[in-house]
């Protein structure tokens, strides 16, 4: 019996030994392969399941998967709307979540928390939008509607911004009241716990919205960073204000004129990485990108890499967290043919410039959006169809 006993250990110990080498060998391989794929635009397209435009989307930081929302006008004035997630690695729609021929639309508000997918329902009445449901998928994987989000907002609550951190139990979400006076608030949620923290209203000047402000979580800090600035030539330097959660308390400072003085435009993106207390924002037409030290409350402003006119001005910034990089969407490139992703480190130098997309904040109603997995340093982002009907993949 015991030469059995230590058969049996002998041979698990071996298993074991095995198993652990073809882990380390998939893991190798698999890093391996990331260092291989080419930098920049990928082959690997998603396309929305019925070929409507697809109104925001996101992928999983912790996942294998993503989340899109499409919609198409129908030749009898019905709209066809979807929710649907795909697989990252081959851009294959997994499932159709939910489809419906109504005048209701979706739009995907992103990945928040930890794996859990958001999306509004604009609940639709003759005209006008009587209702607004939020959905959400927790997990994102399980590929169904498990609940409903049920913030303390009225039909006439708009949501213009959701900080894109994923991985904390905050998400927050800057809204407006449509018809009311224009100036905007901040809502902190769990959304996977249904739990609701402060709720904040910033009532000056520049923060309305006309001038469509950006936020973003400072998780270190605990507190909402919200940039926004005139959309006016020669207007004032952009103003960037500190919300902590806990107090409610505001403060602001103002942020960095461009290097063109009369030439100062809106906010147009806002990332901040909450480890080194760095917040970067890019602004419109002075086609330049911003670096704050949220600290010192300081900082520097630069243009976009060969940039020389307001088309080639940044939109969307995202931060990677792993990597410690910055990406700003330049819809007109500036570095090379169609549209780039231009990648910088937290001390505003240029890492990278990816180039040859195709994607346009200009004409479509949800502006482009990067959506980054660190781990795999890969992405998604709007294109490269005209239509608004694809996302592709990089890697950098």
């Amino acid at each position: 019996m015991k030469r059995i006993a230590l058969r049996l250990q002998s041979s698990a110990n071996v298993l074991s030994i095995i198993v652990s080498l073809i882990v380390l060998f998939v893991a190798a391989g698999l890093k391996s392969a990331w260092a291989q794929a080419a930098i920049g635009p990928g082959t690997v397209i998603v396309n929305s399941r019925f070929g409507g435009q697809i109104f925001g989307f996101d992928i999983d930081q912790n996942g294998t998967e993503g989340v899109l929302t499409e919609a198409q006008t129908l030749p009898d004035g019905r709209t066809l709307a979807a929710v649907e997630t795909f697989d990252q690695a081959t851009g294959n729609i997994i499932k159709v979540v939910q489809r419906v021929l109504s005048k209701d639309d979706f739009i995907t508000l992103g990945i928040v928390g930890n794996s859990v997918g958001l999306v509004e329902r604009e609940h639709v009445n003759n005209l006008f939008v009587d209702r607004r449901i939020y959905r959400t998928l927790n997990p994102l994987s399980a590929n169904a509607f498990t609940g409903t989000w049920t913030p303390p907002l009225t039909k006439d609550d708009i949501i213009s911004s959701v900080s894109r951190l994923q991985g904390t139990d905050t998400t927050l979400f800057l809204y407006f009241e449509n018809g009311g006076d224009d100036h905007a608030f901040v809502l902190a949620s769990d959304v996977a716990a249904n739990t609701f923290g402060i709720q904040v209203s910033l009532t000056d000047r520049p923060f309305v919205s006309a001038n469509a402000p950006a936020i973003a979580y400072d998780s270190n800090g605990n507190r909402a960073v919200v940039a926004a600035s005139e959309a006016a030539l020669g207007g004032p330097a952009p103003v960037i204000a500190l919300i902590d959660l806990e107090t409610g308390a505001i403060s602001t400072f103002d942020g960095i004129r461009g290097p063109f003085p009369f030439r100062q435009g809106m906010i147009n993106g806002l990332a901040v990485d909450s480890e080194d207390g760095i917040a970067v924002t890019t602004t419109e037409v002075d086609f330049s990108v911003q670096f704050y030290d949220l600290q010192t409350k300081t900082g520097f402003s630069q243009p976009l890499p060969g940039a020389t006119g307001q088309l080639q001005s940044g939109t969307d910034v995202q931060y990677d967290p792993v990597n410690k990089l910055f990406f700003v969407a330049q819809s007109v490139s500036s570095t090379g043919p169609g549209s780039s992703i231009q990648v910088y480190d937290i001390h505003g130098n240029l890492v990278e410039s990816l180039d040859g997309f195709n994607f346009s904040n200009r004409s479509r109603v949800i502006f482009t959006h990067i959506a980054l997995h660190p781990a795999s340093r890969s992405g998604y982002v709007d294109g490269p169809d005209d239509g608004g009907t694809q996302l592709q993949s990089f890697t950098y």
